[in-house]
């Protein structure tokens, strides 16, 4: 059995944390490989629902995006219900259309804060993307070239901002590390039964 399976099946067994979801963070720096890791462990998970939380940041909010997660996903899910949110446009600078989560067994969450104090509590499990800051923020900006040179100047003050008065790290249940070839699943700082 590959990590990623293993992994999938160590999630399933877990209780329920939101109501009958398992809700699995996998937070880390900008440009670490969140998006890429959660879609690998989404289908090891047999297709597992994924709410991005840079649906539900936006330019002016970067991170303040929890009274919408509470009100749109979480409580909705706590209550065994599909959650509905409207996912920003990045381009368009507003809401579109809404979407549903419908829930599920296991449910992930990704972004940037996704293992924020706020929302640990509903959590099953907090994946941390174990790649340190510079090296994320450089391959995110060569991923988004040039033309956002201003805006990822904005986002590192933020995040660090963020991340100095509401780490997620410590708080890791498993530290994930890319490697060459697959991932390296390590145990984070945070013991807890398994």
């Amino acid at each position: 059995m590959n990590d990623l399976a293993l992994q999938a099946a160590r999630l399933t067994a877990l209780p329920p944390s939101c109501g009958p979801a398992r809700l699995v963070a996998v937070d880390g720096h900008a440009g670490s490989g969140k998006s890429t890791f959660t879609g690998r462990l989404a289908a090891a998970l047999g297709d597992a629902p994924v709410l991005h939380l840079d649906d539900l940041a936006t330019h002016q909010e970067l991170f303040a995006w929890t009274g919408r997660l509470r009100e749109q996903v979480t409580g909705p899910l706590s209550r065994g219900e599909p959650a509905r949110y409207a996912p920003y446009d990045w381009t368009a600078r507003t809401f579109g259309p809404v979407r549903t989560l419908e829930p599920a067994p296991v449910v992930l969450i990704e972004g940037v804060g996704a293992g924020r104090r706020a929302l640990r509590p509903l959590l099953a499990r907090l994946l941390w993307m174990d790649l340190p800051a510079g090296e994320s923020w450089a391959r995110g900006r060569r991923r988004d070239g040039p033309g956002l040179r201003s805006f990822w100047d904005g986002w590192t003050a933020a995040e660090t901002a963020h991340f100095a008065s509401d780490p997620s790290r410590p708080w890791a249940d498993v530290l994930v590390r890319q490697l060459p070839e697959g991932y390296e699943l390590l145990e984070g700082p945070v013991r807890r039964p398994r």
